[in-house]
């Protein structure tokens, strides 16, 4: 897999970032943080699966490629 564009990886952390908030929640807060968790990751899911066609790829290597530039991003401790 080639280069991860910076819009996959934005889209990857902010469903990571919705589903964190999930912790401690409950009743309506929780199902209303559950909905926004939900429609981050659909997005990412989306622009996942719209990458890898345009680029003739397997969206399971464009999904794990995401995942790892997040995480390699994350131990940087000059990125944070």
């Amino acid at each position: 897999m080639a280069e991860v564009p910076d819009e996959l990886i934005k889209l990857e952390r902010t469903a990571e970032q919705e589903r964190a908030k999930l912790a401690g929640l409950t009743g309506d807060e929780y199902d209303a943080q559950l909905h926004r968790w939900r429609e981050a990751s659909d997005a990412v899911q989306a622009a996942i699966a719209a990458h890898a066609a345009a680029t003739e790829s397997s969206p399971h290597e464009v999904e794990q490629a995401v995942q790892k530039a997040v995480r390699r991003s994350q131990e940087d401790p000059a990125v944070e």
